[in-house]
């Protein structure tokens, strides 16, 4: 039996996974690594970190099981988007990475949003914003020019380590998506980009499918950790296009709802023709010619867990979302926007927060935890009602993955709020199971991503909606998209004193 390594580099931690032929979880490690904020806003990370967390992990598979360095085949990769990695000419890492969450870039996004105005969302398919890495680019330019004048590669953190790994330089069409650098249609470097903003193109790696190879891992390395035969290294995705595969998103007919610190309401696109005019992400996708549209809640299980470490800081999860059961849909009129962070889908704006509004001396704090799922729900179905209306989706069946699969009373919320059967993953690997599973393709086991899918990705359940709530939360919904446009003013008048 013959394995295949999917590692997730993640923002705050690595994790490997290894599976055998049959999609079965051989054993997982997981190393943490720091973040850097030397200035509030700013958000950054030492690569050296990366490898170490590697090391680390592939050391502990090998100690853990016992034919890891002799069935090895393959490796492949999930990676924090938009991440931006700097090397010199001797391949040296000249600064911290500067993260996707880093947000001191909103001078550059306006210059980026100046000079090509609709143009960019016409090559990119997005717009331009503080998380992507063209900003982070702008922003080395203009404050670090000793260090821009030094810069010869530009890398995102997985092709980091697939470097560190083969010694060659590649990106994915998924990573690479979400650039700002990126010709979506023509799967190549856009020159007016480029040349807008004075990138050569030397300075950016060769593009490449998700489940390519490129390269073997070198030999010094082979010999560090003592694997006997080749192993070969695939050049992976971005970590939410690895999540949708590794939860079977490969198909018009199922989304995704991923509830982490943020959420995610995703699904797949046949071709990058759709026109959300901005309002959602459209990447390329690890499938072939495949792309997702992909809409974000800054604050999803963000906002929980304030609440949590709020307002019942000595209960846990369950104790606290126990009896959700027992309050009709709709908290009995307490309605819970999640902008605690600001929002990105489909409101951009850095400035809004959230609020409660309805409340009353009935209320108990089970009503505001009630609240708060629901809240968290509707605006993940914000980004479902682009695709349907933009669109012309109609979803089948809606997986649900991250903390939102936990409970059995927020998957009923989903399923009545979302108006679609809703099911789980029987076992949730993340990131890291699309990483495996590109090796494994890479490698030959399956023809394509979607054949794999069939074998690796197995589900759990299925919630259906109950009509009566499906009633009450249409109603409920539409007066959360109110409250965006009744608060915005007072929002952004609050927020600049």
């Amino acid at each position: 039996m013959a394995y295949v390594l999917g590692i997730d580099l993640g923002t705050s931690s690595l994790k490997g996974l290894l599976l055998d032929e049959h999609g079965k979880a051989v054993a997982s490690a997981q190393k943490d690594y720091p973040l850097i904020h030397p200035k509030s806003g700013y958000s950054e990370q030492d690569p050296g970190q990366w490898i170490l967390a590697c090391e680390y992990v592939v050391d502990k598979l090998k100690d853990e099981v016992a034919d890891f360095t002799e069935k090895l085949e393959g490796i492949s990769f999930s990676g924090q988007m938009h991440s931006l990695v700097v090397l010199d000419e001797d391949n040296n890492v000249l600064r911290n990475a500067i993260l996707w969450n880093d947000v001191r870039t909103t001078k550059q996004c306006k210059a980026i949003t100046a000079a090509f105005g609709e143009e960019l969302l016409a090559i990119t398919k997005n717009i331009a914003l503080e998380g992507f890495t063209l900003p982070k680019i702008l922003w080395i330019q203009e404050n670090e020019p000793e260090i821009w004048e030094k810069v010869r590669h530009l890398l995102l953190p997985k092709d980091y380590l697939g470097y560190w790994m083969t010694g060659t330089m590649h990106m994915d069409y998924s990573d690479a998506a979400g650039t700002l650098l990126l010709d979506a249609e023509k799967k190549e470097w856009a020159k007016p980009i480029l040349e807008k903003f004075h990138i050569p193109a030397t300075h950016l790696p060769e593009l490449i499918g998700s489940s390519g190879m490129t390269g073997n891992l070198r030999p010094e390395l082979a010999n560090r950790f003592g694997f006997e035969k080749e192993v070969k290294i695939f050049a992976g995705g971005a970590d939410n296009a690895c999540a949708a595969i590794g939860a079977g998103i490969v198909n018009a007919e199922t989304g995704m709802a991923s509830i982490g610190t943020s959420g995610v309401f995703l699904a797949f696109e046949d071709s990058a023709e759709q026109d959300y005019q901005g309002k959602l992400h459209l990447f390329n996708h690890t499938i072939e010619d495949g792309y997702y549209s992909m809409g974000v809640t800054l604050a999803a299980g963000h906002s929980l867990n304030w609440f949590k470490d709020t307002f019942a800081p000595d209960s846990t999860f369950e104790e606290l979302l126990e009896g959700m059961d027992a309050i009709k849909p709709g908290a009995d009129g307490l309605l819970f926007t999640p902008y605690i962070v600001g929002e990105r889908t489909p409101h951009v704006d850095s400035r809004i927060r959230g609020s409660f509004i309805g409340m009353d001396t009935n209320h108990t704090i089970k009503h505001f935890a009630r609240a708060v799922l629901e809240g968290i729900t509707f605006s993940l179905k914000d980004s479902q009602v682009l695709m349907e209306q933009v669109a012309g989706k109609s979803f089948k069946r809606i997986v649900s993955v991250g903390g939102g699969a936990k409970n059995p009373d927020w998957l009923q919320i989903q399923a009545d709020v979302f108006d679609a059967e809703i099911t789980c993953l029987e076992v949730e690997q993340g990131p890291g199971l699309g990483a495996a599973m590109l090796a494994a393709v890479g490698l030959g086991w399956f023809p394509t991503v979607t054949a794999c899918a069939d074998v690796f990705v197995a589900y759990k359940g299925v919630v259906r909606p109950i009509p009566e709530n499906v009633a009450a939360y249409q109603e409920m919904y539409a007066l959360y998209t109110q409250v965006y446009g009744a608060t915005k003013e007072i929002c952004h008048a609050l927020a600049k004193e």
